[in-house]
């Protein structure tokens, strides 16, 4: 193995598998830390579910997920992050990030979570979504991780003890690993690195290539095989990103809130085409049941794709949360989700998408899956996937959407790259 990456929840795991395989890097993808050993591949991904459990919680997992790499031979770990950099100052990056630097016996990382191709970029060390900053985009009304502050040296210096510093992208193109190593000279321990487009990204890769620890979002994931290739670590495979052709019904699941899922919902829903709404204060009231909803989209489903969706405009989401608590409200939408896609794999989807990091972690460990092979990119950063259903082994494609990813028509575009007729 050459690369060990950590990812803080399911569809940032798939997000940065993605672009290994886009680069040629045999990867596979596995669900939590699995019991006798990882697989064999060039680059292994563990998928946790840590983005906003307590931190010391995340410690623990990411430091047994990093055990289970090195002992698998992994040259270099990679803990990966939202391109959004969802953390609030209690948030879990900077303990993380200070754990696996202590364990690696490394005094230096970087930091950075800049995806060009989805409109994230940092420049001076302040995070863009788009045009916008992200604490003026759709991040401040984020249900869980709302970011208010764009300035990542100070999000960061927030949660560490050690020094945070910038790699300004005027530095970065000019001779990265120089400014580096006088980074390192000056005490800095995480540098927090500009990047405004994929030239930026191969250069930070290529500059970072023998560090121990890469902390980032997927972005800096796309210059990294380039530069292994150019050590002679790995040669790439054009077969990397190929799947099985799976039939089947197909379905979408949808738990996130994001502004664009928000607008992938209102895009399916204005082509008329199948879809059932979740309410938690109606599940919390027994108004309805997750028994009935699973009956409704069965039933949708008999004549077209159905969408199940608790995806929410922020002013009603906060109502909710108001009603049932932050944490009541979550645990209510993810384990209802997570029941109605079983189900609906249980009566023949074999072709599903889901939107959203919680949603998706929660729907794949009540499916019992604990490994994906990752396929071709639908939009950049989200692939189709493949897995095997614990109980009779048949393989079932899955989409984990990143709630913040893909155009509105992302739904129907999907489910067409694998082969379903709309």
């Amino acid at each position: 193995m050459i690369l060990g990456v950590i990812a803080d929840d399911f569809t940032g795991a798939t997000d940065v598998a993605s672009m290994l395989v886009r680069a040629g890097m045999h990867t596979v993808q596995v669900l939590g830390v699995p019991d006798g050993g990882l697989p064999e591949a060039d680059a292994v991904v563990v998928a946790l579910k840590t983005r906003t459990i307590a931190a010391s919680d995340a410690v623990e997992q990411s430091l047994e997920a990093l055990r289970a790499l090195q002992a698998a031979g992994a040259r270099q770990i990679y803990f990966k992050y939202c391109s959004t950099f969802d953390s609030t100052p209690a948030g879990n990056i900077g303990p993380v990030t200070e754990a696996l630097m202590a364990a690696l016996a490394t005094s230096f990382t970087i930091a950075c979570p800049a995806f060009p191709e989805n409109g994230r970029t940092v420049f001076r060390g302040y995070l863009f979504v788009g045009d916008e900053l992200l604490s003026e985009s759709g991040m401040r009304h984020h249900p869980l991780t709302p970011m208010t502050d764009a300035n990542l040296v100070r999000v960061l210096q927030s949660q560490t003890r050690g020094k945070v510093g910038l790699l300004r992208y005027d530095v970065l193109r000019e001779d990265a690993a120089a400014r580096i190593v006088e980074l390192q000279g000056e005490g800095v321990e995480v540098a927090v690195a500009d990047a405004l487009n994929n030239a930026d990204l191969l250069a930070l890769a290529e500059a970072c290539a023998e560090l121990p620890l890469v902390t980032a979002g997927s972005g800096v994931a796309l210059g990294l095989p380039p530069a292994y290739q150019r050590r002679g670590w790995f040669q790439p495979s054009s077969s990397a990103a190929q799947l099985e052709t799976v039939a089947g019904p197909a379905a979408i699941v949808s738990g996130s809130c994001s502004e664009a899922t928000n607008a992938q919902v209102a895009r399916w829903l204005a082509s008329g085409r199948p879809a059932i709404a979740l309410d938690p204060l109606a599940l919390h009231h027994g108004e309805k049941s997750v028994e009935q909803l699973l009956e409704q989209a069965l039933a949708a489903l008999a004549s077209a794709p159905v969408l199940v969706y608790a995806t929410a405009e922020p002013a009603r989401v906060q109502a909710i949360q108001q009603a049932l608590g932050v944490e009541v409200a979550g645990a209510l939408v993810e384990f209802a989700l997570a029941a109605i896609a079983t189900g609906l794999v249980r009566a023949g989807v074999r072709r599903l998408v889901v939107a959203g990091g919680e949603t998706s972690g929660a729907v794949v460990q009540a499916l019992g899956v604990q490994q994906l092979r990752i396929g071709p990119p639908i939009c950049p950063g989200v692939p189709w996937t493949q897995a095997r259903l614990p109980a009779g082994g048949d393989a079932l494609l899955l989409a984990l959407k990143s709630g913040n990813f893909g155009a509105p028509d992302f739904f129907a575009q999907a489910l067409r790259a694998a082969g379903v007729e709309l």
